[in-house]
């Protein structure tokens, strides 16, 4: 459709006056009309304007919130300080825009107050006070969450912290988290240790690690801790345990009667009289004291108030009671704790320990080492001994006294009453000590002064150089054991000795027998023909020259004999003892080397087959087989030893014994001398011997036959 030519001309007519119009700027404006403003802030500038000329700007009174703004100049100002917490956070306003010609136009501005941190936590209670119980379990709430929460009218959220100003009472008390304030016990409590602490309660509004201000405020928490009855009582007096006030160790009590002796005081006890305290003495308890064991026959008994030990009857004997001293709390007989008191029966003393000295005078050396003697005055080789005497003892020596010095650190008593040295003294003087001799059964005491004067060292000779007592005990301890040494070598020698010289003395004595016998007895023809004839004549003569000049000899096995005293080597022939010594040793060494060749030793009979029993004097050995029995011979028969003997030196012995018997009847009743025939057995003879019979002549007595 096509525009008609007027309307486009009108258009084009109407343009620049429009595009005036829209050129021209408003009246009155506002670089912001949404603007924010902190709380507390006044005079504050909200905004500017912008009025231009000809136009006027004023704010509307038709709404209420325009009485905390002004207009200064071209700035619109907030008069009144708002506060966040208690005034509107929004405030709605109007400025009226007028021109000259009356027309007006109204600007809207909407201002909003911002919160600040300006209010600081508050706690419903800064200052809290409780009593706690020792015995409170641990994770118990000590104060509860709502008495300590902070509150903030800024509403932000708090954080706490729990501090103690009391030392050593940290780690007892803690709160249960960063954001919950509530106190708990954390550790037992012990009111030894402590019996009151303050706490500290810090409530922030921001963490501790911000760097924005914050405001901290603090609630004071008292606690006083409440003693519990917790422990048992205790008898003192007591030591406490590695400085812990709440262990304490008490010693045992000791007490001393006489034998049949009744006492009806109180008995004194050491190291002081039976007493127990409640060691929970805020409470202090009652304590009752009784006897549990070792009252035998009920001689003792106990004050179960005081703790007073009494006697009952008398004890007859010397003896020891050891008792079991129970204490226990009236209200709690859970609580309790038992002593032992020992109580020892002694025989009464009449008289007390005395010196007969009243002082004791000393010397020592300067520079002398710890525990060296003190010795008597102008007497420096002897020691300083103190001794006390005792007359209820027969020689005044009372083996229970014992020593010690009183005032002075110097110097320390033994036992046996010997002064000696405790440190190094180091310049010369005088010391006066008072040293106490004590009876330790009856408790008796006898006290003297020693007088020790301490002198240079430069007085004493080389040749007087002084000894400590732990020299001298080192040097007898040396000497002893050489001793000791010395007399084990001399017991082992001795017994080696004997057991040797034994045997060898054996040894020579069954070879100069066995020499002696065969050479006075042995059938000299028979060592050359094995069935010899010896005639009565040959026989008397060999035996005429065997036995002259020498002592009879009892019948005895040869190589059975064992000697065992010189009692028993009387008997045996002495004149050529000596003589034969040198041949018996040659007889020795010939034998042990035919043994070392395994050869064996010749054996030469002495027995006969043949008889004549018409000669006077004569004697031979013959089996049994040939005797005859009816012939009306005398007989004997030996009892064959001749391989037990080898084997047991028991019976060589009664054998030995039993021979010298027959010898001692047969002098008796013959003062002749008499020589045996001896039938004995070499160690190659066969075990099973057979029987021989030993004839015996007497000199003038006629023919004697022996049965072996």
């Amino acid at each position: 459709m096509a525009i008609p030519h007027w309307l486009l001309m009108s258009a084009l007519f109407l343009l620049p006056l429009l595009a005036q119009i829209l050129a021209q700027e408003p009246g009155c404006s506002v670089s912001n009309n949404n603007p924010s403003v902190p709380e507390n802030k006044c005079p504050y500038v909200v905004t500017t304007t912008q009025v231009q000329p000809g136009f006027t700007l004023t704010i509307d009174p038709n709404y209420p919130d325009g009485q905390f703004f002004s207009i200064e100049g071209s700035e619109l100002q907030l008069t009144k300080c708002m506060d966040y917490e208690e005034d509107p956070v929004v405030l709605l306003l109007y400025l009226i825009c007028k021109d000259s010609t009356g027309q007006s136009e109204s600007l809207e501005i909407l201002v909003t107050i911002l919160n600040e941190n300006d209010n600081p936590p508050v706690f419903p209670q800064p200052n809290i006070s409780r009593n706690v119980p020792e015995d409170t379990e641990v994770d118990t709430a000590i104060v509860v969450r709502e008495e300590v929460t902070a509150s903030d009218a800024d509403l932000d959220i708090i954080y706490y912290e729990l501090a103690t100003t009391v030392q050593n009472t940290d780690g007892y008390f803690a709160i249960r988290g960063v954001n919950n304030p509530e106190i708990y016990l954390q550790t037992a409590l012990d009111y030894d240790k402590f019996n009151s602490t303050t706490l500290l309660l810090y409530a922030r509004d921001r963490p501790v690690t911000s760097s924005e201000p914050t405001n901290i405020v603090t609630a004071t928490i008292t606690i006083t801790i409440k003693q519990s009855d917790t422990r048992a009582p205790w008898f003192l007096p007591c030591t406490q345990l590695y400085n812990d006030t709440s262990v304490c160790i008490s010693s045992p009590y000791h007490g001393r009667v006489n034998v049949s002796e009744m006492s009806m005081d109180p008995l004194l006890l050491e190291p002081g009289p039976i007493y127990a305290v409640d060691p929970d003495y805020t409470i202090s308890d009652r304590i009752v004291y009784s006897i549990v064991g070792g009252n035998t026959n009920e001689v003792f008994s106990v004050d179960a108030d005081t703790g007073n030990l009494t006697m009952n009857k008398i004890v007859t004997s010397p003896d020891s009671f050891l008792l079991q001293v129970m204490a226990t709390q009236v209200s709690n007989v859970r609580k309790y704790s038992v002593a032992t008191v020992e109580i020892k029966v002694i025989n009464k003393s009449n008289f007390p320990p005395y010196f007969e000295k009243g002082v004791y005078n000393g010397t020592v050396y300067v520079g002398l080492p710890q525990r060296s003697f003190v010795y008597q005055a102008g007497d420096p080789s002897t020691p300083l001994v103190i001794m006390a005497m005792d007359q209820d003892f027969p020689d005044k020596v009372n083996p229970n006294i014992e020593y010690y010095l009183k005032n002075s650190t110097d110097f320390i008593a033994t036992r046996d009453g010997l002064i000696l040295t405790n440190k190094v003294l180091e310049s010369p003087g005088t010391v006066t000590i008072q040293a106490v001799g004590k009876d330790v059964l009856s408790l008796q005491e006898a006290s003297t002064i020693i007088v020790v004067e301490v002198i240079l060292a430069t007085a004493v000779a080389p040749s007087d150089k002084m000894y400590s007592a732990q020299d001298m005990a080192i040097l007898g301890g040396t000497l002893a054991a050489l001793l000791l040494i010395a007399l084990v070598f001399l017991g082992v020698l001795v017994w080696k000795s004997s057991r040797w010289y034994r045997k060898s003395f054996k040894f020579l004595v069954k070879k100069k027998l066995s020499k002696e016998i065969s050479e006075g007895h042995q059938n000299k023809y028979y060592q050359e023909d094995e069935q010899p004839r010896v005639s009565t004549k040959q026989h008397e003569t060999s035996e005429t020259s065997s036995v002259q000049g020498e002592t009879p000899v009892p019948e005895q096995p040869a190589l059975a004999l064992h000697f065992s005293s010189a009692e028993e080597t009387e008997s045996l022939p002495k004149g050529s003892i000596a003589s034969t010594v040198i041949f018996d040793q040659e007889e020795e060494e010939k034998e042990e080397k035919e043994e070392e060749a395994g050869q064996e030793k010749e054996v030469k009979s002495i027995l006969k087959t043949d008889r004549h029993v018409a000669d006077d004097g004569y004697k031979a050995v013959w089996f049994k087989t040939d005797v005859d029995p009816e012939a009306g011979e005398r007989v004997e028969v030996i009892e064959d030893h001749a391989a037990d003997d080898d084997n047991n030196d028991d019976d060589s012995d009664q054998d030995l014994q039993k021979n010298e018997e027959e010898e001692e009847e047969g002098s008796d009743t013959d003062s002749h001398h008499q020589e045996p025939g001896v039938s004995f057995s070499s160690e190659s003879s066969s075990p099973s011997a057979a029987e021989v019979t030993i004839n015996m002549s007497h000199t003038g007595a006629g023919t004697e036959d022996t049965e072996v």
